[in-house]
């Protein structure tokens, strides 16, 4: 079994009567379907529909768990506290970190990662004293190859979850009532084809960093996201999936995976 401790990330907990209904008013999916044995994992967004942030949501006894990126614990704790006027919820930190656990059996306390079985498992730890290896790199090259979308790879304000996949990965749920963001997150799933989405991508050397502009003849089609190795994820314009790209004297080659879904039938 492959584990890397997860030391971008870390845990608030949500207490008090209110703490599912106020978050389900907040968050793009289902929080009331977080339980004992299953995560849910949401974008939290501008009223405007854009993208402020994500976390799982673990159901814990007589509180939720919100496995959140650290850099956006504290602004976190203070924009979902704003929201909570009368209702009977406190957001707290907590001293428990992330591991992530892929390739292997069942551990216990671990759950699965809801965006994609092959994900693997995560579970909730105390924030140990001395990081141990594997490192942190390890995950994000197998998040990477799956396709799977990091907080670093969406722009603050700007992204659409739709467009970094949160529709094919479990992140929005259609079926439950009002949140912030969700009518732009609702007409856009709605209206069918987004001219962009973030796509695996592989180059035949190292790749560009996260935010270098691609083109194709002079024409922006994309933009690259994380990477590691010869591996990558950028935001690319529906146009050019099926091509190869040319950037400088680098080619990219995009690698849809087998859960991208065709919205043209």
């Amino acid at each position: 079994m492959a584990r890397a401790w997860l030391t971008d990330r870390t845990v608030l907990r949500a207490s008090g009567q209110d703490r599912v209904t106020f978050l389900q008013g907040l968050v793009s999916n289902d929080v009331a379907a977080a339980s004992p044995d299953r995560l849910v994992w949401a974008g939290f967004l501008t009223p405007q529909g854009r993208y402020l942030s994500d976390f799982f949501i673990r159901h814990d006894a007589d509180s939720l768990l919100l496995d959140v990126p650290a850099e956006h614990a504290d602004f976190l704790r203070t924009r979902l506290s704003r929201f909570r006027l009368r209702a009977d919820v406190q957001i707290e930190a907590t001293d428990l970190t992330v591991e992530a656990l892929w390739d292997g059996e069942t551990v216990p306390d671990a759950l699965p990662d809801p965006r994609l079985e092959e994900a693997g498992l995560r579970r909730l730890v105390p924030r140990p004293s001395v990081t141990p290896e594997p490192s942190i790199e390890s995950y994000h090259a197998h998040r990477i190859g799956l396709g799977l979308p990091d907080p670093s790879d969406c722009e603050s304000e700007k992204t659409l979850l739709i467009e970094a996949n949160f529709d094919w990965l479990n992140g929005i749920s259609f079926q439950k009532g009002c949140y912030m963001g969700q009518e732009l997150t609702a007409r856009t799933h709605y209206r069918g084809l987004v001219k962009k989405r973030l796509v695996p991508v592989r180059g035949d050397a190292g790749l560009p960093p996260s935010g270098t502009i691609l083109k194709i003849d002079g024409r922006d089609i994309g933009q690259m996201c994380s990477s590691a190795g010869t591996r990558g994820l950028a935001f690319l314009r529906r146009e050019v999936w099926s091509t190869t790209i040319s950037h400088e004297e680098l080619t990219l080659t995009p690698l849809l995976p087998d859960w991208f879904r065709d919205e043209t039938s």
